[in-house]
């Protein structure tokens, strides 16, 4: 029975994509990324860019709590930071006369450096505190930041309740001020969001997240350093977060506080959960079903009742309600989530036409 892949050099082995099915997917998402902004209507490309940005996020996430085991259910203030870091350093950078086409190259790093600078400052609690205790600590932080986002006090710079004003991101000149120039960068920074996140795993650091993960004691007795290597994590994920941020910024015209309350966060976890944590597509998946379902449940709804109000407030705790099933079932019924899903049908198209088991 054929029961793996023949990998006869250390090259083969190091592979991220180990077999034709598993390239030919890839590269089919990335053949789509490029088709998009050629052919793809508006509504397509903002649901592309949607999940372009959420997928930054959930990878962000996925390394907290996907490789280190972390719980963390205040994701979102570390996206806001990044959304306001990258407007505001905007600002600073016109201000000292700083070129516009290379604006986004200090603007977009200094965004995911604030991020993980308060990282660094949440994941503290990390080092006494787990498991649920340190998913309300991160919680509380989320609801801490987006407090003094909102304070009058902070309001000539975060613009307060009202929120500020993006600016359209200038690349050597090249303005990007519609939806499918900025779909292009996203979808650029998603792709190599993943990769650099797929290699960290590969290296020291990533198996040092991955031991913390699978049982701390032992990673601390075998030399492994909880303080550095856990507030490391922090910091990688909250900067990834941050790049999310930067990109959601360049996507709207406005950010506004309550675009980065709780439910941002949740949607973070579900989409994780539902993807498959610890896993490079975990979030790619998760995020395809958490953020297309919503579409096709309106698609579905718009075609039976029509688009009448009562259909929309209908539609609504719908919504809701199915993200509720979702996380159910995934949990009840595959807990590794889509990518193991995927990997069964992949193992199955490797093996066939010969064994089926």
């Amino acid at each position: 029975m054929i029961n793996g892949n023949l990998k006869a050099t250390y090259a083969a082995d190091e592979k991220i994509v180990d077999n034709r099915y598993k390239f030919s997917f890839v590269w089919g998402l990335a053949v789509l990324a490029a088709w998009l902004p050629i052919f793809a209507n508006d509504y397509v490309i903002l649901v592309a860019c949607q999940v372009g940005i959420m997928v930054v996020a959930v990878v962000g996430l996925n390394v907290l709590t996907g490789y280190t085991g972390l719980m963390s259910l205040g994701h979102a203030a570390f996206v806001a930071i990044g959304a306001y870091g990258v407007t505001l350093l905007h600002h600073a950078a016109t201000a000292l006369s700083i070129p516009e086409g290379i604006q986004p190259f200090f603007t977009i790093p200094g965004a995911m450096a604030l991020a993980a600078v308060i990282g660094l400052i949440v994941g503290l609690p990390s080092l006494r505190v787990k498991g649920v205790y340190l998913a309300v600590a991160t919680l509380s932080a989320n609801f801490i930041i987006i407090f003094l986002i909102e304070l009058d006090a902070l309001a000539p710079w975060t613009g307060g309740k009202t929120g500020l004003t993006t600016v359209d991101p200038s690349i050597f000149g090249w303005v990007l001020d519609t939806q499918r120039e900025v779909f292009i960068l996203i979808a650029v920074m998603a792709f190599a969001t993943v990769l650099l996140v797929q290699n960290l795993f590969r290296t020291r650091v990533g198996r040092a997240f991955i031991a913390i993960r699978e049982r701390d004691y032992s990673a601390e007795i075998l030399g492994i350093s909880l303080l550095r290597y856990k507030l490391t994590s922090f910091a990688i994920s909250a900067a990834c977060c941050g790049l999310a941020g930067a990109l959601m910024a360049y996507f709207y015209a406005r950010v506004l506080p309550e675009q980065f309350e709780l439910l941002l966060s949740l949607q973070l976890v579900a989409a994780l959960i539902v993807g498959g944590m610890g896993r490079t597509m975990g979030p790619v998946f998760g995020v395809l079903v958490i953020v297309l379902s919503p579409e096709l449940l309106k698609v579905i709804l718009s075609a039976i009742a029509g688009d009448s109000i009562e259909a929309a407030q209908f539609r609504a705790p719908l919504q809701e309600i199915i993200f509720g099933l979702l996380i159910i079932g995934f949990i009840m019924f595959e807990p590794l989530g889509m990518t193991q899903i995927s990997d069964r049908v992949f193992r199955a198209l490797n093996r066939w036409p010969f064994a089926r088991g």
